[in-house]
């Protein structure tokens, strides 16, 4: 198969897998759906023509191996997930899976010396247990009796659908680690953003994923007339938290590589003639180093604070969570560079702005990822979109590395 050839089976794969739907018309398949078994099943023929014998793990990742004639040879991992959010596209995830397949189908016989272990990780979006990565978890040892223990919206645990997936909890410590002797692991994905795009590229190597800080902030003034309360008398809720809302929209823009977004916003009592009295709303901060989004969130919770008190309001910032930046490997992700360059591309050296498996991974194993571009800067909607000319760069550039990599260098 030519190069294109492959490309194109790569997306008609990734259409064909987005079918597999837990609502009909759309996709959507959550962890451990129905529907997945489905998915499963796919995926596994597809394994077995690239000769490759699949099986599913006790946390429902599906995996197989590519050996080498040596067998006490190293482990590399190719890895992404097919879960997805609801009405999703086809390419967030499967992408990184099927075209890691063919990348294997490509090298057919080539001698290499090191095993290739290809994993489609079941949950990653942490859609159905409102918790992300707890496939990727079980993978590194991470996954708990907590995570096991959080209910989906049926009340449903974690351990219970496992068990009704036929999974065994109780063995997930033996069935899902990574095989001690990996020694790399590689993600591709859709960008998700609009940069490469930007910059007329097909491909970029991710140098960290972001850190972010998510919190929830309250403004507190006092509910009153419409008609009969002066302006200058008015405690308004809303107008403190507008004014930092304009300033969380100016500090960011004034600061590379800084992305600060108020997704939610509720003010009460919420009639139109009685002058909002409390206003609740999220702020999302992300920065590639952690001292620059540490310096940003407690800028914007001072901002928060004076718009609040030049108003009489008080305010009122709780912490809800916080994830620090994640570098990935640096001698990998040079040797990804040197392997797109060697197949022809000049990939971009990007940010993530997005969480993905690799932030869980990186911690344990050194992992990079590829980007892939995405058209129209589309994600998680169903217009999500890849073109054929940038799954072959990101193809050739898996296969050159992968020729290239010896476990000791």
């Amino acid at each position: 198969m030519t190069p294109n050839d492959r490309a194109e089976r790569i997306i008609a794969r990734c259409r064909e897998l987005a079918r597999i739907s837990d609502v009909e018309g759309e996709t959507t398949r959550l962890f451990l759906s129905p529907k997945t078994r489905d998915a499963h099943t796919l995926l596994s023929w597809w394994m077995r023509e690239a000769g490759l014998e699949a099986r599913t793990d006790d946390i429902g990742n599906l995996r197989a191996v590519r050996r080498s004639a040596h067998d006490d040879a190293p482990t590399l991992v190719l890895f992404s997930h097919i879960d997805t959010v609801p009405n999703a596209g086809a390419f967030d995830g499967p992408l990184g899976v099927i075209l890691g397949l063919e990348a294997i189908a490509a090298l057919a016989q080539t001698p290499l010396p090191f095993h290739i272990e290809l994993i489609a990780f079941s949950e990653e979006e942490g859609v159905r247990f409102a918790f992300p990565f707890l496939s990727s978890r079980a993978a590194v040892g991470e996954l708990t009796d907590e995570h096991l223990a959080h209910t989906d919206k049926d009340g449903i645990t974690v351990a219970d659908a496992l068990r009704n997936f036929d999974l065994d909890p109780a063995r997930i410590a033996t069935t899902a680690p990574f095989a001690s002797n990996t020694f790399a692991a590689i993600e591709v994905h859709i960008e998700q953003g609009p940069v490469l795009e930007s910059e007329n590229a097909f491909i970029a190597v991710v140098e960290a994923i972001v850190g972010q800080s998510r919190l929830s902030f309250t403004f507190e003034g006092q509910a009153n007339h419409a008609g009969t309360t002066p302006m200058a008398l008015r405690h308004d809720a809303l107008v403190a938290a507008a004014h930092f809302i304009i300033e969380v929209d100016n500090y960011a823009s004034n600061h590379r590589q800084l992305v600060a977004t108020v997704g939610r916003i509720e003010a009460l009592p919420g009639a139109m003639n009685v002058v909002p009295g409390t206003v609740t709303c999220t702020l999302d901060v992300r920065h590639p180093k952690d001292e620059s989004r540490h310096a940003a969130v407690a800028h914007l919770v001072t901002k928060a604070q004076a718009a609040g008190e030049h108003r009489g309001v008080k305010v009122k910032a709780t912490l809800l969570s916080e994830q620090r930046a994640v570098p990935m490997d640096h001698a990998l992700t040079q040797k990804l560079h040197a392997a797109a360059e060697r197949a022809g591309h000049d990939a971009l050296q990007l940010f993530s702005g997005a969480g993905h498996d690799s932030m869980i991974v990186a911690s344990h194993v050194p992992t990079t990822m590829l980007f892939v571009r995405s058209p129209g800067g589309i994600s998680h909607n169903p217009a999500e979109d890849i073109r054929a000319e940038d799954v072959e760069a990101a193809l050739g550039t898996l296969v050159n590395l992968l020729l290239h990599l010896h476990p000791h260098q």
